[in-house]
């Protein structure tokens, strides 16, 4: 049977894609043209490893500026927490002050840390406030604590000026230099610290770790206050010189005003005292401080604070000092009133302190100003030689005092109290006083010839007059009036050497005293304000008195003083009879004797002059009804005065003085009692019948001690020195 289905196609579902074959052919590509690689360059190599390099620098550095950021944060925030309150910032003396007021209570001194009370940005003359921010940061309102730009100029300067970056200029901002007042907030702890001056030189420093740590406080500053508040605490904490700190205290101190009412040109002047306070203090060198105020008035101008025709007009018109500034801080006496209080409340005081004092700043002046008038006109130019005067009360209320030529001066050798020298004749008024006080006359008589005393261990002395010559027969006052020193001593002699010692003491001379004979003559020595005093004891009446300048001590703000006087009158030391007996033997010292210089053209005045073995020391000492007034001079070596004596300078300048003290005082007699014999009664001989002779021997001595004990005189003392004296 044959296969049918032989040669037929089987029976299957046609494809439904197409072979690739039965597809159509698209066109052919065109066949690219093989480029030859070009070679490969060595910089692609060099670029791509830069390139990577700044890649990874730039992911180190921001991740590392991020980190930074991170930890100056935290640091900043750290210390924004630890910042007190504003008000706790303005005040940070580690020491009180002190202010001293005259009679009057006006200031003349201040001593310590001066603060003058806390004042604000917008409390201070708009004037001072434009010229610290011109001065020491003239970006202060538009920078964020620190100034990028000024601390590059700053190290270029230093770099172009030979110091290292971080030396000379710092280009700190105000926020800046309050943070370095701020000492970073480190308080002064006097257990960790040998002295206030080595913290402060501490927060000083200038190391690169300290400027970063001042740049974060600096931050956190300006986080914590506003710009004014900032402004402020550099405002109060800041040193200017002259013990101020804070624009209130200068102000105070410097102008006499409040920093409210200072104007430019006083302003400028403070702003110009944060670079150097002590260098240009205008208490130091008024001309340096009023150049650097000029300069200041012109970047005022130059950032618009002022017009050009107000910087002309303030250059024009500097700022000048008060009267109590001029006077140098209450010199010599301000650091005696110091001395003379408690060293906790006067040179080491925490507390602010008020002290009242008996200064009078006008009687000040006159004695100044003599002393000045002195030495221009009447001392070679070219010496050494210095002077002291104290003028006081018959109280012991001190209302001046000069320690020497300088008179502005202050915290140096004052000789008025520091100096002890011989007193020379300017001591025989305790003779004097001595004998009245025992009753004798100021008409008693003494025989003035030579005189030799044996001095068991010594020898002989010979005491001899300051002329050469002998007189005779004199009176006691023709004795003092001519500064006799051997009728002196042989009063001294008659009355017993203890009791002219004891005599002297209660007056207020503390001083060692000579035993011998030449006691009479001021062998021993003293200081000026003791001799004043003394002497202020014969005027009152034979009173002892202490000097004294404190009146009243009390804190600031308190109402009741901690302390009151501290000297005055003390007891009796002669009966008052006696204290007038001698004002009237001194008056003739000055009216017709050793004195007659120190006469006054318009009342009455009695003193003594001194001159002591050699010319080293020359006094004068008096009073008239009013003051008490001592003046000494010589040379701070012992050298001897040239042509000098206590009746000629000194007793000059005690006149000049005391003219100018008495200016507008009413003419007042001095309380002296004339003699009984010569009270209306012409002039009489110096020799009467029936006066008291002073004995001129050993033999009349014992005579006249047998006599005391019948109611006449007597010779209690012995003679056991050797100290010469050819004093006047």
């Amino acid at each position: 049977m044959s296969n049918t289905k032989k040669g037929k196609r089987p029976l299957v579902a046609e494809r439904r894609y197409p072979k690739a074959a039965d597809k159509p052919k698209k066109k052919a590509a065109p066949k690219r043209r093989k480029r030859t690689p070009a070679p490969k360059r060595r910089g692609n190599i060099l670029t791509r490893l830069v390139r990577w390099m700044l890649r990874l620098i730039w992911v180190v550095t921001s991740r590392a500026t991020l980190v930074g950021l991170v930890v100056l944060g935290l640091a900043v925030g750290y210390v924004y927490i630890t910042l007190p309150d504003l008000e706790d910032l303005l005040d940070g003396r580690a020491r009180g002050s002190v202010t001293l007021v005259d009679r009057d209570g006006a200031v003349f001194a201040w001593r310590g840390d001066q603060f003058g009370g806390a004042v604000t940005a917008t409390s201070v003359a708009p004037a001072l406030k434009n010229a610290v921010v011109a001065t020491e940061d003239k970006r202060f309102y538009r920078h964020f604590g620190l100034s990028p730009r000024g601390i590059a100029s700053a190290v270029r300067i230093n770099l172009r000026e030979g110091r290292g970056p971080l030396q000379g200029h710092g280009g700190s901002t105000i926020t800046q230099q309050t943070a370095k007042l701020l000492c970073l907030g480190v308080e002064y702890d006097p257990t960790e610290w040998e002295s206030e001056a080595q913290y402060v030189s501490d927060c000083r420093r200038g190391s690169i770790q300290r400027k970063a740590k001042e740049a974060i406080y600096a931050l956190a500053m300006e986080a914590k206050y506003s710009k004014d508040e900032i402004l402020s605490i550099y405002l109060n904490r800041a040193y200017m010189g002259g013990g101020a700190y804070g624009a209130e205290a200068a102000a105070q101190r410097y102008f006499g005003k409040p920093a409210s009412a200072v104007t430019p040109a006083e302003g400028a002047m403070i702003a110009g005292l944060l670079t150097a306070p002590t260098r240009l203090s205008p208490t130091a060198n008024l001309q340096r401080s009023q150049d650097r105020a000029a300069t200041i008035l012109r970047l005022m101008g130059e950032q618009g604070y002022l017009s050009a025709a107000e910087v002309a007009k303030w250059q024009a018109e500097p700022a000048v000092l008060s009267p109590a500034a001029r006077r140098k801080a209450g010199g010599y006496f301000a650091d005696w009133v110091l001395a003379s209080g408690p060293e906790f409340f006067t040179r080491n005081t925490t507390e602010d302190v008020i002290i009242a004092t008996t200064l009078d700043q006008r009687i000040q002046k006159a004695a100044e100003d003599a002393v000045q008038q002195i030495f221009d006109t009447k001392v070679r130019e070219g010496s050494k030689a210095q002077a002291a005067i104290v003028v006081m009360s018959a109280d012991g209320a001190v209302r001046a005092m000069v320690g020497g030529r300088e008179t502005r001066v202050a915290g140096v050798f004052n000789r008025a109290i520091q100096a002890e020298r011989q007193t020379g004749a300017a001591f025989k008024p305790f003779v004097y006083a001595a004998a009245l006080d025992l009753g004798y006359s100021p008409l008693d008589t003494v025989d003035d010839a030579p005189l030799t005393i044996n001095i068991p261990g010594s020898g002989p002395w010979s005491p001899r007059n300051y002329t050469g010559k002998y007189e005779g027969r004199v009176t006691l006052t023709r004795a003092l009036e001519q500064s006799l020193n051997i009728p002196a001593v042989k009063v001294s002699e008659s009355v017993g050497r203890e009791l002219v010692r004891q005599v002297a003491s209660q007056f207020g001379i503390e001083s060692d005293l000579a035993a011998g004979p030449a006691l009479a003559l001021g062998a021993s020595e003293s200081n000026l304000l003791e001799m004043t005093g003394a002497y202020a004891g014969i005027l009152n009446g034979g009173s002892s008195v202490t000097p004294y300048g404190l009146v009243e001590l009390r804190l600031k703000g308190d109402d009741e003083p901690l302390m009151g006087t501290g000297g005055g009158i003390g007891e009796r030391v002669i009966q008052e009879d006696a204290a007038a007996q001698l004002v009237w033997m001194m008056q003739q010292v000055v009216d017709q004797g050793t004195g007659g210089r120190a006469k006054l053209p318009d009342r009455p005045a009695a003193g003594k002059t001194g001159t002591t073995q050699a010319a080293r020391d020359a006094w004068f000492i008096g009073f008239t009804a009013d003051y008490v007034a001592g003046v000494w001079m010589g040379y701070d070596d012992n050298t001897p005065l040239t042509g000098v004596t206590g009746g000629g300078l000194p007793a000059e300048m005690w006149r000049e003085a005391m003219v100018r003290v008495h200016e507008g005082v009413p003419v007042r007699p001095l309380p002296a009692q004339v003699p009984a014999q010569l009270r209306n009664t012409a002039p009489q001989p110096q020799t009467r019948p029936g006066r008291r002779e002073v004995p001129n021997s050993t033999e009349g001595l014992i005579e006249m001690l047998v006599r005391d004990i019948l109611g006449s005189i007597g010779e209690p003392g012995r003679p056991n020195d050797n100290v010469s004296g050819s004093d006047r």
